[in-house]
């Protein structure tokens, strides 16, 4: 490595550390404080209520590294080229891609690390976070979930949910258990499918058993189709439904496994799966991009326009890899081609940007 790329990565590295902890304390501030009405209603300490901030912290380090990346290589080459650094390295022959590698190398080692916080840190900070909020925060309706299973228990009745599609708004495997007293179940719903209409669940393929009191015995009924009132939305199953963050890109795989083997519709876990490889990717591509916006001439006097640049690009990425991923889980786009069409598109658009810089 040259004393060029070395004097690079050090400013490099200064200014991303400097723009993701001015970030990050904006929002651990924020986040605390705009959720302190429901820490104060809930059982939890204002100490216990940091600590479920501080637990998002790592997967928010994870969600803005691409941003404050082509933020700071647009930085550090718009300072170089203020102070006429790069017409010099120009002028002694040096090309725009020799300069360009440091930056590439930085977005390659962020990347590296975007990928192993979330394998190894990230589901396990997520998952204690939710664990908080869902469990300890939550007043009514308790809900728990294990690994591909959810958990409600309300009033009387305790729900058991297979499966829930969060895109389709879809359930399957249902139990229903409703308890008397001393805990005596008095009634049983076992339903193949359900969906949500009209503020009530229409479940399809039910098996009913009511407990007769005076004959001490259970009624059976197959019904193809029953509509019950569960205080319970679709909502609800969404935020408790176990998050594509909670689990590394192996266990997703393994579950999108288990989905299919169930006979139900992964593709929503099948582009999040897909995604946990193709976002860090685009760690490279701001690199690149941020590169070529920095080199341009008129940096030289306008650096917040070069910045105010960088940021039309963060949000423009965000918003056609968000689109993207609709896509996908809509099943219009196949799961590969959704994670990855804002990458390839971004990709394209910064390798034509850096040869009209050259």
């Amino acid at each position: 490595m040259t004393c060029l790329h070395k004097y690079w990565l050090k400013e490099f590295v200064k200014l991303f550390l400097i723009i993701q902890l001015l970030i990050l304390v904006l929002f651990i501030f924020i986040d605390y404080l705009s959720r302190m009405d429901r820490f104060l209603k809930s059982d939890i300490s204002l100490l216990e209520a940091l600590w479920y901030v501080l637990l998002k912290v790592p997967f928010m380090f994870v969600q803005l590294t691409p941003a404050s990346i082509l933020l700071s290589v647009i930085v550090v080459f718009g300072v170089m080229n203020r102070n006429n650094e790069l017409t010099a390295l120009k002028s002694s022959g040096i090309s725009v891609y020799f300069l360009v590698k440091p930056a590439l190398l930085a977005g390659f080692l962020l990347a590296g690390l975007m990928f192993f916080l979330g394998e190894t840190l990230i589901p396990v900070s997520m998952a204690k976070a939710n664990y908080i909020r869902y469990n300890k925060m939550q007043t009514e309706n308790r809900m728990s979930l294990g690994r591909k299973d959810i958990w409600i228990k309300s009033k009387k009745e305790l729900i058991h949910i297979n499966f829930f599609d969060p895109v389709k708004q879809t359930i399957a495997g249902i139990t229903a258990t409703t308890m008397g007293e001393a805990f005596k179940i008095i009634a049983r719903i076992d339903a193949q499918r359900g969906t949500y209409e009209d503020g009530k669940w229409v479940l399809e393929e039910v098996i009913e058993q009511s407990y007769k009191a005076h004959e001490n015995d259970y009624e059976v009924n197959v019904i193809p189709v029953k509509i019950i009132d569960l205080d319970l939305k679709p909502g609800d199953l969404g935020a408790i439904a176990k998050k594509s963050e909670e689990m590394s890109y192996f266990e997703l795989k393994d579950y999108v496994q288990k989905v299919e083997a169930e006979g139900y519709d992964p593709t929503t876990y099948q582009v999040d799966m897909n995604g946990k490889i193709a976002f860090p990717f685009i760690c490279i591509i701001m690199a690149l991009t941020g590169a070529a916006t920095g080199m341009r001439s008129f940096v030289k006097t306008n650096m917040p326009a070069a910045i105010a640049i960088g940021v039309v690009i963060s949000f423009l990425y965000w918003i056609m890899y968000g689109f993207c991923l609709s896509m996908g889980y809509a099943t219009v786009l196949p799961p590969v081609v959704a994670a990855w069409a804002a990458n390839l598109f971004f990709l394209c658009l910064g390798t034509i940007y850096l040869i009209n810089t050259e």
